[in-house]
């Protein structure tokens, strides 16, 4: 009986050598990969909100001097740096509307109908996204200038929104296509069943199902349009939006309510993303 107890114990994970280092790799591994991991992308964003509250001796603000709240009590405080923030929301809002309109249709009509070129249309989608930045703002630099010279078409608040709107779309459909995938088709056949038409089955029961898909692209397409700089730098003309702002102010300091506005837009992000997902939960479970 004694041997055969031992051969069992040392079968045992404990019993192998190694068993508990194994052991302790298997819990502890994956959990800490994902805290460095976390750190890693988190940590420019905390560099931000630190030193938005810096109070540097001069214009750089790149050596932490002290704490102090004078900045986030005048944010707006530097020349130009208003009117820059307030033309990168409009377009920011402007863009992510129609683009959410516009990509929410051609998802719909690329998953929902076949026609003639619905493979071809397929793949151009991808074009906006695969193409590099800086060769797309060229591209579309020569077509704003070829359509007239910029006394004739200027390159202005208007050009910038239609560069803005040709990217976004191309996001907005690939993620409201992928709330598409798996959409319940025999809920509309039910709505039609009890006599409804087709534009009450639409907002009935095909919108609130796929609004979370919308939501997404939507947030996606307004990150997108309120941060993007090579684009807007080749399309802007002597428009200043607020990632130029910060380039033209790079060569001699960036002022720290620069951060200040940084942190501002970080918070409403991801409380948007935050109360978006709780409101999801919340009607799942109801």
């Amino acid at each position: 009986m004694g041997p055969a107890g031992g051969t069992v114990a040392a079968r045992r994970p404990g019993g192998r050598p190694g068993g508990r280092l194994a052991r302790l790799t298997d819990r502890y591994l994956l959990l800490v990969y994902t805290g460095l991991a976390v750190i890693y992308l988190l940590l420019p964003v905390a560099i931000i909100v630190l030193f938005s509250f810096n109070n540097p001796a001069g214009k750089s603000n790149f050596v932490w001097q002290g704490f102090t709240l004078k900045y986030w009590l005048n944010p707006l405080g530097v020349a130009g740096l208003g009117d820059a923030v307030w033309l990168s929301l409009a377009l920011a809002f402007l863009s992510t509307i129609i683009a959410t309109i516009l990509g929410t249709l051609v998802a719909l009509a690329l998953v929902r109908y076949s026609f003639r070129g619905r493979g071809a249309t397929n793949s151009l989608i991808f074009l906006p996204m695969a193409t590099p930045e800086i060769v797309l703002g060229a591209s579309l630099l020569t077509m704003f200038v070829s359509i007239g010279s910029p006394p004739f078409f200027p390159l202005n608040f208007f050009t910038i929104l239609l560069a803005h709107i040709m990217f976004n779309i191309s996001y907005v459909v690939v993620t409201v296509r992928a709330r598409l995938a798996g959409f319940p088709r025999h809920l509309e056949e039910a709505a039609m069943d009890l006599f409804a038409n087709e534009w009450q089955t639409f907002w009935k029961v095909t919108f609130p199902l796929i609004l979370p898909g919308i939501i997404a692209a939507a947030l996606l397409a307004f990150s997108l349009s309120i941060d993007d700089f090579v684009i807007t730098n080749f399309t802007a003309g002597k428009t200043q939006t607020f990632p130029l702002f910060i380039y033209a102010k790079a060569r001699i300091g960036i002022p720290v309510q620069v951060n200040v506005i940084g942190t501002l837009i970080f918070v409403v992000a991801v409380g948007s993303v935050g109360i978006t997902t709780l409101a999801q939960r919340r009607s799942r479970s109801g």
